[in-house]
This record gives C-alpha cells, structure tokens and sequence, in this order.
C-alpha cells in the first residue's frame, strides 16, 4: 500500500498558536510526521519554525518577554498603514537556517496572505520566508501590509484561518487541520458610566506597569499602557480592532472547515486565554498536547481508512 501523505493545516488566532507545539509533539509520540504543512498567520510561524529547527526559540521569547516585552521588538509608525512596523521581531530570528527562501524548505510549506487590493486568497510557496511569513500575520490596522510585486498583503485569516484547501494543493492525501479560538476577547468589563477600579487595582496595575518599562521606549510603551494600563469604561482600539478581527476569523473559520473539512480536526480547548496572552505559552502548549493525544485513537483509525 502506498504512503499516505499525511499534511497539517495550522490556523490562526495570535498566542492561541502556541498550541500548534504541543500539536507537534504529541503527533511525533504517536509516530506520526507531518510530510505538508500549510498555515495562516501565527501557525505559519509555527509550521516554518518547526521546519526550521527554531520552534523552541520561538517559544521561549514568549515565555521570557509576554506581549510587552515582544513589544520593545516593534517600531511604533503611524505613516505606513500600521500602528507597529514587526520586522525587528522578525528579523530577530533571521539565521542562515531561516534565511531562505520558502521553496528551500526541507518538506512542502505554504503560508496564506490576503490581497488587501481584490481581497483575494495568497498562498505563499516561494520568496524569502521570514518576509512571506511578517505577510501572513500582517493584522490590519495593527501591522502594515507587506508589498509583494503589485500586492500589498495582510493577514491570511481574513479569507482561510485553517488551510485546508492549501494544505491539499501541496499534496496532502490526509488532512489533519488545528482550529484556534478563545471564548475570550481582549475587552474591558462592561461597567456603568460612573463606575472607578478600587485604588488598589489601580496601584497594581501601575506598579505592574513600572515593572516593564524599562523594556519599552517611551513611544512603544504608549501602546503598552493602551493594551495594559488602567482598565476603562470603553475598550480601547487595539482592544477594538483584536477583538472585531477576532470574531471575523472566527466566523471565516467555522464556514470555510464546513466546505472544506479536514480528515481531523483538532480544536484545543482554550477557554479564556486571551489571544495575546503570549506569557501563557506553557500552558497553551500543554492544551494542544492533551487535545492531540485524546485524539490518537481518531486519527489512527482515519488514517486506516486514507
């Protein structure tokens, strides 16, 4: 009997991708390795850095720095369609292990992007990879778009969170796909008008505050006040905008795995971790882990019948 190609299909949703590790592990207990792997957004990082050799590194930037600390990475802009420019994060990575091109990968790889101009689906198979891979986490409003020949890209989980119909393209007989999604947006309680936090709130909050500055220059750490600072009435518009894109991809997400469903589809429990709780990186790999490994006997038998 032939070799069933087996494909992973990673989706999006920011810290929530930090489950995609565990996903890796617990497949390669079961003797199990993926020969594909498409992914959007933050599980295009993941798939590249676990072909790459640096899934670990990656992973431990998060741990050590959480989102403020990943913060200091980025150049505040307010001119080049982003509130962030990212690519000191990225290049952050850039060895000659990462420094190549997408097609020089060991296996077949492919990230997806979004045509800001058509709104059409990009998949990404070739050109440099840590560039394809800042286009494919390019959040709108957030980070700026990514120019590719005539294109500006932007974030792929606006048209496929969970690339299945990629993954497939890249020759996967067997589909496993991994779908991403909090209960939990990034938003302050609702509260009436008039309502204030105790002052003892507010002076953990400031203490906290003063605990990472010395991370963040005076620009960058207005955003982390605007992410992290005094909790108010009205969410903030990096809250805002996170949590609209949020329940956009999850919506995209639940209608295109309908038409275009994977072999298995493992949906780590995430609850409310919030997706850009990034200094909960442990405890999100372990949730992927443990929602791979219940599905062992499912995708044995699945794959008796590829």
């Amino acid at each position: 009997m032939a070799k069933v190609t087996i494909g992973l299909a990673l989706g999006s949703g920011a810290a929530l991708g930090f489950a995609h590790i565990g996903v890796f592990r617990a497949l390669e207990e079961m003797g199990y390795r993926a020969d594909v792997i498409a992914g959007t957004s933050v599980g295009a990082v993941m798939g590249a850095a676990y072909l790459t050799g640096e899934l670990e590194n990656v992973a431990a930037l998060a741990r050590q720095t959480g989102i403020v600390g990943l913060l200091g990475y980025m150049d505040v802009t307010f001119s080049k369609g982003g509130l962030v420019v990212a690519e000191k994060i990225f290049e952050r990575f850039r060895n000659t292990r990462t420094g190549i091109t997408i097609d020089a990968l060991p296996k077949p790889f492919g990230a997806v992007a979004t045509d800001l101009g058509g709104g059409r689906e990009i998949w990404l198979r070739d050109g440099d990879l840590l560039t394809g891979l800042r286009a494919s986490c390019a959040i709108p409003g957030l980070f700026p778009p990514v120019q590719d020949g005539r294109h500006w890209l932007v974030d792929g989980a606006l048209v496929n969170p969970v690339p299945v119909s990629l993954c497939r393209a890249l020759g996967a007989d067997f589909v496993i796909g991994v779908a991403l999604a909090s209960s939990r947006m990034p938003l302050p309680p609702a509260a009436p008008p008039s309502s204030r936090e105790p002052a003892q709130s507010k002076a953990e909050h400031a203490a906290w505050l003063a605990r990472v500055g010395s991370l963040l220059d005076d620009t960058t750490r207005s955003i982390g006040q605007s992410l992290f600072g005094e909790r108010r009435v009205t969410p903030t518009a990096i809250e805002a905008l996170v949590g609209s894109i949020e329940v956009m991809q999850n919506r995209i997400m639940k209608s295109r795995l309908v038409g275009e469903p994977p072999d298995v589809l493992i949906s780590p429990v995430l609850g409310r971790i919030g997706v850009l709780e990034f200094d909960r990186a442990a405890e999100i790999v372990e949730i992927g882990y443990e929602a791979t490994i219940t599905l062992k006997p499912v995708i044995a038998a699945a794959l008796a019948r590829a």
